[in-house]
């Protein structure tokens, strides 16, 4: 069932580094423009600028909507670009998002979920799990590796 326009669901992302998920969780309801925050760029709604990973993320760098139960990601011109996982990471100007999506800004990487946090989203790791090379986040460009970030 779908939901109204007029009250849209809340999401959040989950931070996933060594192919693990994290416990650093940005709640949001959209529209949610995402980035780092910029004085002279104005307000954004989930700011990834105290992040590591922060600084190959653009000031606005991507936006998630929702509309009539549909959620898409929008890249906003960013420099490092904006991916999500289906069979591969694949760059995208404007994707649809299911809950549990896996998708990456930069090399910043993320489990997008539908609703509000629940603590088996962002559980410890197990201890028999190790970070492997699919835990590199991709290239933007194939030649070239992510550029810190002054957009």
């Amino acid at each position: 069932m779908s939901q109204p326009s007029d009250s849209p669901a809340s999401a959040y992302l989950v931070v996933k580094r060594g192919g693990q998920q994290s416990q650093d969780i940005f709640p949001f309801i959209p529209p949610a423009t995402i980035g780092r925050f910029d004085p002279s760029v104005g307000p954004i709604d989930v700011d990834l600028g105290n992040l590591p990973e922060g600084s190959y993320v653009s000031r606005k760098h991507a936006r998630i909507t929702q509309e009539d139960g549909l959620w898409k990601i929008s890249d906003l011109g960013s420099s490092n670009g904006t991916f999500v996982l289906r069979a591969d990471f694949e760059r995208v100007e404007e994707a649809e998002l299911s809950s549990g999506d896996e998708i990456a800004l930069g090399n910043a990487r993320f489990m997008f979920f539908i609703g509000e946090p629940k603590e088996e989203d962002f559980a410890e790791p197990a201890a028999d799990n190790e970070a492997g090379a699919e835990d590199v986040a991709p290239d933007p460009e194939p030649d070239s590796a992510p550029e810190p970030n002054d957009s």
